[in-house]
C-alpha cells in the first residue's frame, strides 16, 4: 500500500506495533519455517504481546490495516 495512512479516519484507533525481529532470536519451531530469512517482521498488540509474523515490513502494515488495525513502526 502507497497510500500514507490517515490516522484522523479512525476515531478510536486499535494500533499495533511494528518491529524488525531477527530469526536467529524466535522459537526453533518458527526458525525452522522461516529458513534462510534473517529478518522478519513481528506485529504486537498494545500491550507487548505478539501477533503475527511477517516476511517484510510492508507486509505488516498490510496485515495490521486490513485487520482494522493502526500500525506505528517501532525500533
Amino acid at each position: 500500500m502507497t497510500d500514507p495512512y490517515d490516522f484522523a479516519k479512525v476515531k478510536d484507533a486499535r494500533i499495533v506495533y511494528v518491529r524488525p525481529v531477527e530469526a536467529a532470536e524466535l522459537p526453533a519451531d518458527v526458525q525452522e519455517q522461516v529458513s534462510g530469512m534473517e529478518t522478519l517482521y513481528a506485529v504486537h498488540s498494545e500491550s507487548g504481546e505478539r501477533l503475527a509474523i511477517v516476511a517484510d515490513r510492508d507486509m505488516a502494515f498490510v496485515l495490521a490495516r486490513q485487520n482494522d488495525y493502526a500500525p506505528v513502526t517501532v525500533h
